[in-house]
């Protein structure tokens, strides 16, 4: 193949083959848990043969010759030859890591850099190793799949008039002559077709290396019956099941999700000649890739059409206040109302085409588990909950960093050593659950462990002991915010430090990886019983839901998710702690501040009969902000400030209100920590 031919492949070829190595690294995983599933080895074999064969094709040779001695050990296994130990796991994980290391070099440019010949030693030496035993073998050897070759044999022999069966063949337990009934079988069916396959191998039949059932692959012009009864004419023949093989292109697209290639079909129950049963129409989906900038462009032209759409709607409104009921105006109305459908129903299409599936990050977490627990010596059940769970792109982009830091803390500080948990009467596994799932306009995932839980006073202990915090302070500090101390720089529970943690620099990233996205993050723990970290996250980052505000004569707006409740204040019920402003909410002492001083306005709050409060929080932490005037709830495109005006405290954004004036996006952390920090001031003064 040529450069240019090659070029104009490579992206698609990549693209595929990273998809074959995530279904290879999930599955080889999902292997060692269910060593005894069938399936799932031909799910993985066929994984490496698909590799296998596009890699040859683009001509990356070290790419085939590993993935071909892989696929020699799946049949292996698949054929009983070989035991699933966890050992071939290694290897075949190995092997996986190699390939994955040779695509990202091809990636990169630099062709196919990297040696692949130690790990296909590894693989060499498992195949000239002795066979292991196999508990299911019966199950194992009668395993039909068709590889290409046999595939094509098929289709040629379809086009001639013959149709094409699985035979399996069930001997009676205790049959001293397995070989020679195996004999009889081929000898009745030859006048009436042909054998393409049988499993076991012909040579293992005759040397009867296998239990009771064989199967084959068999093409023939008669029907399922007459088949059957010519092979229970063979004395000690228990059972006999014939079906039709239906390739995968000849299968309804329904059927194909869900059956192997090369599979045969499912019997029709009752069917007298073994015929597939009549399934109903089904819709098929069709998908093509498309190029996320592509999807980026679509939503930034949407984002005008919103602010358009709300502009328009007060143009429309404001003739209507001057000139009346007249026709041109109801016109006009009708108008920008069916503007206003349309520009939410395009927007709301354009969402779902940039929203996907979480468990493209959470797919990669299971090996990570299973390495970082073998090489801790933990014994962890790792269960994840709510895969098809769907959010923005830009956000999936961004929360794989800090479940990573989650999981890794869970693992090496949450879990304690078998031993340690059996002493304390729990299970010899210790427990990480990885869970998503939606709530109202946000996205939750929840981190949690079994394990040791965190205790708020070494926390604090850690943190003066680091000189993160005073002495005065941490005695100040309730236990949330004792449990808050691990998200600070520098600080770590941990009295040792691995490769993996203990030197306080991951959980301050987890923190600012979701206050980026403005997401939030929470704990909750109890010593001795376990810990649970919960992230909330927004659909999407490019249009929210927000509080329009007056202070100073300008537009600000709080993220609705972030808004607790709307209060009015009188002046009198306003008190003062430590020379902070405070309000007793159903008993709970709320900080007061006025959003100007927040932001730092200069300008003092306005005398009114009341004010208007609006509560924000984070977690169980709660500010009221004063403001002028409540504007009411909108739908709102965020725009980013860019770098020519960089980060300002307490603003996360602007946006472009219908009148064409910009409206800031307020930070609620920034603006909460403002106060804390104020309060920090007014006690040490």
């Amino acid at each position: 193949m040529s450069d240019l031919d090659m070029s104009q492949y490579l992206g698609i070829f990549l693209d595929e083959a990273e998809e074959q190595l995530q279904q290879l690294d999930e599955a080889v995983v999902q292997l060692e848990q269910t060593p005894d599933d069938q399936e799932l080895l031909n799910t993985i074999f066929r994984a490496a043969h698909t590799l296998k064969g596009s890699s040859a094709s683009m001509g990356f040779n070290r790419l085939a010759t590993l993935t071909h001695r892989m696929e020699s050990v799946l049949d292996s296994l698949r054929q009983g030859k070989l035991a699933v130990s966890r050992e071939i796991i290694d290897i075949l994980l190995a092997s996986v890591d190699t390939l994955r290391a040779l695509k990202d070099s091809i990636a990169a440019g630099k062709g196919e850099e990297g040696d692949v010949n130690e790990v296909v030693a590894r693989l060499e030496a498992v195949l000239a190793g002795p066979a292991a035993p196999v508990a299911n073998k019966a199950v194992a050897n009668a395993e039909l799949t068709l590889d290409d070759i046999e595939q094509n044999v098929i289709r040629a022999a379809e086009v001639k008039g013959f149709r094409a069966y699985e035979i399996r063949v069930q001997l009676e337990a205790g049959c001293q002559m397995k070989s020679a009934r195996a004999y009889l079988v081929f000898n009745n069916l030859k006048e009436l077709g042909e054998v393409i396959k049988s499993v076991p191998h012909t040579q293992d039949l005759e040397a009867e290396k296998f239990d009771d059932t064989f199967t084959l692959a068999f093409v023939s012009r008669e029907d399922a019956d007459t088949l059957a009864n010519v092979v229970k004419s063979v004395s000690e023949i228990k059972d006999v099941l014939v079906r039709p093989i239906v390739l995968e292109e000849d299968q309804p697209a329904a059927a194909r999700a869900g059956t192997a290639p090369g599979k045969p079909g499912v019997e029709a129950a009752g069917g007298k000649n073994g015929t597939t049963a009549p399934a109903g129409e089904h819709h098929v989906n069709q998908t093509v890739r498309v190029d996320v900038q592509r999807l980026e462009n679509l939503m930034n032209l949407v984002g005008e059409l919103v602010i358009d759409r709300t502009r328009l709607t007060e143009v429309g409104n404001g003739l209507k206040n001057r000139l009346g009921n007249e026709e041109l105006l109801e016109t006009l109305e009708e108008v920008s109302l069916h503007i206003g459908r349309i520009t939410s129903d395009l927007q709301e299409e354009i969402m779902k085409a940039r929203m996907f599936p979480i468990d493209q990050v959470f797919n990669r977490f299971p090996r990570m588990v299973r390495d970082l627990a073998r090489k801790a010596g933990k014994e962890i059940d790792f269960i994840i909950e709510g895969r098809e769970t769907e959010l923005d792109r830009t956000v999936i982009e961004e929360i794989g960093d800090p479940l990573i830091h989650l999981l890794r803390n869970a693992i090496d500080h949450g879990i304690e050593e078998p031993e340690v948990r059996l002493h304390q009467g729990k299970p010899r596994h210790g427990t990480v659950r990885l869970k998503a799932f939606h709530q109202e306009n946000q996205i939750v995932i929840t981190v949690e462990d079994d394990g040791a839980g965190m205790d708020a006073e070494k926390i604090k202990a850690k943190a003066i002991a680091r000189g993160l915090i005073s002495p005065e302070s941490a005695a100040r500090l309730s236990r949330r915010e004792a449990l808050d101390l691990i998200f600070l720089p520098g600080l770590s529970t941990s009295d040792k430090v691995t490769d993996v943690s203990g030197r306080g620099v991951g959980m301050d990233i987890v923190r600012n990886h979701i206050e980026k996205i403005n997401g939030t993050i929470d704990i909750r723990t109890t010593p001795g019983k376990g810990t649970c970290f919960t992230i909330k996250l927004p659909l999407t980052l490019a249009i929210n839901r927000s509080l329009l505000v007056h202070v100073d004569g300008r537009v600000y707006a709080f993220p609705l998710a972030n808004v607790v409740e709307i209060i009015d204040v009188t002046p009198d019920s306003i008190q003062h702690v430590h020379r902070q402003q405070v309000v007793v909410v159903r008993g709970r002492v709320l900080p007061l501040i006025y959003l100007g001083q927040a932001l730092g306005l200069g300008t003092p709050i306005p005398a009114a009969d009341t004010y208007a409060v609006v509560i924000v929080g984070l977690a169980e932490k709660q500010v009221g902000f004063i403001v002028d005037d409540l504007i009411g709830e909108q739908e709102i495109v965020i725009k980013s400030l860019g770098n020519f005006i960089g980060k300002i405290p307490g603003i996360a954004g602007a946006t472009i209100m219908g009148d064409g004036s910009v409206a800031l996006i307020l930070d609620v952390r920034s603006l909460m920590n403002f106060v804390g920090e104020e309060a920090d001031r007014e006690l040490a003064s």
